[in-house]
């Protein structure tokens, strides 16, 4: 069985105000609704969620933090059933300086059922005629809101200025005479009009007097060419809304609707622990933080502790503090500046060269005698009884006279030294300051690492004698130490800036994991209220949909039988189904007797899909609750073949002994069936000339 379905769109109701209306428990609908909930025998704990669905979302909001929202309660006993309802017929239709009509034209019914046909050809007034009517009752048409700007700008008749009016004269049953209902557009714009009603009295009154709102929305007396169309291939959820509120059941539909939605939300909120889960742990196990692999054994324990986790994630400390230690001091660590080292290595490379060119003069020869000398004479000094020579043994050799020639010898040789004690100095002072500058690490400093290794290189410098050596391992070891120590500075800042290297992201997603796993069991346990609560509305209004969606399925089969002639398309059912974005109107079809048919539709002509839609649309016109007698048609026979024609006529003819329908046709095959069918119906002629004079002359009935 091929189903043509309608699917979703977003629909919402609220109170004049904005705010969510409350639950009409007065209305037949809700009241129905709160005496079944009453008699369910469900617990306060869920009944009290249905309340809120009627209530609004506000409601619910309010019931999922936990506040007190009153149960809507059923109302007292019911009145007695009112009379029946006062139908109104449509008596007249005037238009003026509106479309394609200048001069004013009228248009007369006979108050009560019965089929009238105007045939026009294209251009002729026709369609200006039923969005006059419906601008009057209603202040717009559907059409106008997909029409460009160069429509809405040129929407007055070009002929005719004088004065831009649609009235229509409606015959409310019981009343003394009509009631007369215009609509005057002033301004620039289509949507300007002003209206007024005149009561038969002749009472003047706003247009709202007449509280038809609601009953304009969901009974509907126009129906256009594009309105057939969207019925079936439109727009997804526009029949489930017409149809619902045709059937009264808009406030039961939005309070599932509402209800779902809610319960939608609960189960996200209860599965998100779960699905993040998976990715949680993946990216702990990633992480070395020794927290990192703690939360992991908890999070795989049989039974989570929620608590020792939090602890968990509430230290936000570095992941090791001995190396946070270094890594501050890294970062203010200072090494020998270029310009240091460049002059430490000048100085021994110049004291070097001095030690050259000295070396094997007879000043360097001076040197050692003076050196030997002094070195002789400091030790005579510190043992003035000793007299024999430490170098040579010789005994006697060592007293006052040697003392005496071994000063004038130091007198004598000094100045031919000077030169070479001089480099021998700088040597030695350049030395010093090389030594100074090869400082050891600090003790705090990991000798693995890079700057540790280098540093220990660069240490190994003191060691060294040769100034030429010395020179080169301190420019080359140098220039490593410095790079080494400013890799290691930016590397420390970097890693002091997340002094818990990646572990406070880490802790941060764990915190918010176990908000959610708090969350999800709070979830989990309103829940259960909210979903036994949504299965029960579910299917109570599934049942009153099938209650009273029958009779109108029902008179679209029939009406449908009428329609398809000889073919063998057959409409076996409509149901209203899903809720929400997913809400439609699945209507049943079965082709050459062939169920499940999924191509069906597409083997369905456009006029085939015209006379399903209004199997489906003009059963509305004979709910019992209709206060509108009358419906006007626009162009219902285009795309439809001969056949289909002469079951339509018939159709029309039908629902005109109980109805009022008015339709406007290009096309005479309408007309030709009717006559020659015999059917009961006034037929009229529309035509319209250059300037906009539009007039109808009689057809034989």
């Amino acid at each position: 069985m091929a189903k043509v379905t309608r699917g979703p769109e977003a629909n919402t109701r609220a109170g004049r105000d904005g705010h969510e209306a409350a639950p009409q428990a007065d209305d037949p609908t809700t009241k129905a609704l709160l005496d079944a909930l009453a008699r369910s025998g469900l617990p306060e704990g869920v009944r009290v969620w249905i309340s809120a669905a009627l209530w609004g979302e506000d409601a619910l909001e309010a019931l999922l933090r936990g506040e007190h929202v009153p149960e809507a309660l059923p109302a007292g006993p019911s009145e007695p059933p009112p009379g029946r309802v006062r139908r109104a017929y449509l008596t007249g239709i005037r238009v003026q300086g509106f479309r394609g009509i200048g001069r004013p034209a009228d248009l007369t019914f006979a108050p009560g059922p019965g089929l009238t046909v105007i045939v026009g050809r294209n251009g002729s007034g026709k369609s200006s005629f039923a969005e006059a009517a419906e601008a009057a009752l209603t202040g717009r048409n559907p059409r106008w809101d997909a029409m460009p700007t160069g429509w809405r700008d040129g929407w007055r008749n070009l002929h005719y200025d004088e004065r831009t009016e649609a009235t229509v004269d409606i015959h409310i049953a019981g009343d003394s005479g009509p009631t007369r209902i215009s609509r005057r557009w002033t301004g620039e714009s289509v949507r300007s009009a002003r209206g007024e009603v005149v009561h038969p009295d002749g009472e003047v009154s706003p247009l709202r007097t007449l509280d038809w709102g609601e009953n304009l929305v969901r009974y509907r007396p126009f129906l256009s060419y594009d309105e057939l169309g969207r019925t079936v291939t439109g727009r997804a959820a526009e029949l489930y809304d017409t149809l619902t509120a045709l059937l009264g059941l808009t406030g039961l539909a939005e309070a599932e609707r509402r209800l779902a939605k809610v319960c939608d939300g609960l189960v996200r909120r209860r599965d998100r622990p779960s699905r993040e889960l998976r990715p949680l742990m993946e990216a702990l196990n990633a992480s070395g933080d020794p927290r990192a692999a703690q939360a992991v054994n908890l999070l795989s324990a049989p039974s989570m502790d929620l608590e020792a986790l939090r602890r968990v994630a509430a230290d936000d400390g570095p992941s090791d503090p001995a190396l946070h230690v270094v890594l501050r001091r890294l970062r203010r660590l200072a090494v020998p500046e270029r310009t240091i080292i460049a002059d430490v290595v000048n100085e021994l490379r110049g004291a070097a060269m001095e030690l050259a060119m000295a070396a094997g003069s007879k000043g360097d020869h001076a040197h050692g005698v003076v050196q030997l000398l002094e070195q002789a004479l400091e030790h005579h000094k510190r043992h003035p009884t000793e007299t024999t020579c430490p170098t040579c043994s010789a005994t006697g050799a060592l007293g006052a006279d040697w003392v005496r020639r071994a000063n004038a010898q130091l007198r004598a040789l000094r100045p031919q030294a000077a030169g070479a004690s001089a480099a021998y100095d700088r040597a030695e002072a350049a030395r010093d300051q090389a030594r100074f500058l090869l400082s050891p690490a600090p003790s705090w400093l990991p000798p693995e690492s890079e700057l540790g290794q280098v540093w220990a290189l660069w240490e190994s410098g003191a060691t060294i004698e040769d100034l030429g050596e010395l020179a080169e391992h301190i420019e080359t070891v140098g220039r490593k130490l410095r790079a080494a120590a400013v890799s290691a500075r930016r590397d420390a800042s970097e890693r002091l800036e997340d002094p818990t290297d990646g572990w406070s992201d880490l802790a941060d997603r764990l915190s918010g994991w176990l908000d959610d796993a708090q969350g999800a069991v709070a979830a989990s346990e309103t829940l259960s209220a909210a979903e036994t609560a949504l299965n029960w509305l579910a299917e109570y209004a599934r049942g009153v949909r099938a209650e009273r969606l029958g009779p109108v399925a029902g008179q679209a089969e029939q009406v449908w039988f009428r329609l398809r002639q000889e073919r063998h398309i057959d409409l076996q059912g409509m149901r209203l189904i899903g809720r929400g974005a997913r809400r439609r109107v699945e209507v049943d079809v079965s082709v050459d007797g062939v169920a499940d048919q999924t191509s069906a539709p597409g083997l369905l002509s456009q006029g085939e899909f015209q006379a399903l839609a209004l199997s489906i649309c003009l059963p509305r016109t004979l709910v019992e609750g209709n206060p509108f007698g009358f419906l006007l048609l626009d162009d219902p026979v285009q795309a439809m073949d001969t056949e289909t024609v002469e079951g339509l006529a018939s159709v029309l003819a039908e629902v005109g002994r109980h109805r009022q329908l008015i339709v406007f046709t290009h096309d005479t095959r309408l007309s030709d069936a009717l006559r020659r069918l015999g059917l009961p119906a006034d037929i009229r002629t529309i035509n319209r000339d250059a300037m906009s004079n539009v007039w109808l002359a009689e057809g034989a009935s």
